[in-house]
């Protein structure tokens, strides 16, 4: 392999070119830029080209668009808001009509003295964690029934 050492001098050109370009460099850090441009003409090149670069973008100016443009982008917005809110409070209503549901299938359960706390507490974390997987997965379902650009593709 043929690998050539690297240029501390590229490294401190580029570093002034980046400062000369912002306005930066001191007096003696331009004398030394100044040296370094007129070593190679690559470098000077470059110099060139980052300077037109420079330019170029100093010239550019944003256009303000039009009126329309955004009301439809505040329509988009508001939009988008609107429904990932009703999905929470979906997702929110599933789940506290699925516990209660839930909790009142197994209150003769909970409610027998002999069961030990242990069970009774494994059961209602097994409950709530039905009920929060069951909605995931059902939210998921639903969005990506939508919007899945591979459903028609069987595997």
């Amino acid at each position: 392999m043929n690998e050539q050492p690297p240029d501390e001098n590229l490294d401190r050109f580029h570093l002034l070119m980046t400062r000369a370009l912002d306005g930066d460099l001191s007096a003696r850090e331009q004398e030394e830029f100044e040296q370094l441009l007129a070593s190679s003409p690559e470098r000077q090149k470059e110099w060139n080209d980052y300077r037109k670069l420079k330019e170029l973008t100093m010239q550019m100016q944003f256009t303000d668009p039009p009126d329309e443009v955004w009301d439809h982008y505040w329509d988009k917005v508001y939009d988008r808001l609107e429904r990932r809110l009703a999905w929470i409070l979906v997702s929110i209503g599933a789940m506290v009509v699925l516990f209660y549901g839930l909790f009142k299938a197994v209150e003769s359960i909970w409610a027998d003295p002999q069961l030990p706390w242990l069970v009774k507490g494994a059961i209602l974390a097994l409950m709530a964690g039905g009920v929060i997987l069951f909605v995931s997965v059902l939210r998921e379902k639903l969005f990506t029934r939508k919007s899945d650009k591979y459903k028609e593709i069987q595997r």
